[in-house]
């Protein structure tokens, strides 16, 4: 619908809301610069001329064109009309910097808000050094508790260390580094009969490489006094050397002769008569005393004495 006159009526005859624009008349306040709703603007209408636009009235406070714009203020909270009151002007309409709303505090203790729980924190910092204490009181429980070697495990005082004694004992102890037993080169004992020293066969390990030979008469004989340290059973070795023929005497210790001759054998399965190839050794037990023993081997009747006899030693029964 084009614009025109309407004669007597007014905009808020036009407008719904025209009964709106009156306030500022009903209030008896005075009109704003520039004029506003409910008042006649700089270039009212004239009688007879049609309107062009109804954008000539604005709603109160609204920047007019070419004005600085005006914050709305309510009517009820002007001050004198138009100039709004100061606690309800921000600061960026006075050209000043613009501020930014100050946040709410953080809501403190355990409620619902977002803030930190302080609470929640105190309680995992509390347990952490419970933790810590009982860690520390059962390191020094574990330390001084029952494997403690100063004491006993009840709690009793400590038994005081046994005191070692410092004197020699009278008698020498049997648990000490074993006595080195006899060894005696047949060349230096007591020769009977017709055993005789020679050292024509090679291999003999007596001094010089000495032996003693001519054993295979009767009544031939070598005699050894050994002195032992403790009683005992014991083990007397003989090396010698045969014709490849097995040989055999009689051994007596202390006067009493052995129920079982002193075997000489070829152990080595010799084939060779040579004698210098057949050195060997056999052993045979006997029981001796502490002190000094007598060993005696010969050649009795109906014994096999073809024998070169080299050395003589006693060691233990092993076990």
């Amino acid at each position: 619908m084009a614009a025109g006159n309407d004669g007597a009526n007014t905009p808020e005859n036009d407008d719904p809301f025209g009964y709106l624009y009156a306030d500022g008349q009903a209030a008896g306040a005075q009109p704003p610069q520039g004029g506003g709703y409910g008042y006649p603007g700089p270039a009212p209408a004239q009688p007879g001329v049609p309107r062009t636009s109804y954008n000539q009235v604005r709603t109160v406070g609204e920047r007019q064109y070419g004005q600085p714009q005006q914050p709305y203020v309510p009517p009820q909270q002007q001050g004198p009309y138009g100039q709004p009151q100061a606690q309800y002007a921000a600061p960026e309409m006075y050209g000043g910097p613009q501020t930014r709303g100050t946040p709410l505090p953080q809501q403190r203790g355990g409620g619902s808000g977002r803030g930190p729980n302080t609470r929640g924190l105190l309680i995992g910092a509390v347990a952490v050094v419970a933790v810590v204490v009982i860690g520390i009181a059962a390191a020094v429980i574990s330390n001084s508790g029952g494997d403690d070697k100063n004491g006993q495990a009840d709690g009793t005082a400590p038994t005081a260390p046994t005191t070692v004694s410092q004197e020699p004992s009278g008698e020498p102890s049997t648990e000490s580094a074993p006595t080195e037993l006899p060894k005696q080169d047949a060349a230096t004992l007591k020769l009977g009969g017709s055993a005789a020293l020679a050292k024509d066969v090679k291999g003999a390990e007596g001094s010089d490489g000495t032996y003693v030979a001519g054993f295979e008469q009767v009544g031939s004989s070598v005699t050894w006094k050994a002195k032992m340290p403790v009683d005992g059973d014991y083990r007397l070795t003989v090396r010698y050397a045969i014709p490849a023929v097995d040989a055999f005497a009689t051994l007596t210790v202390n006067g009493k002769p052995n129920s079982q001759p002193i075997g000489l054998k070829n152990f080595i399965r010799s084939s060779d008569p040579n004698l210098e190839k057949n050195w060997q050794t056999t052993w045979a037990p006997v029981t001796l005393q502490k002190g000094e023993n007598e060993i005696k081997i010969s050649c009795e009747t109906g014994n096999q004495c073809n024998v070169l006899l080299d050395w003589l030693e006693v060691t233990r029964v092993p076990g």
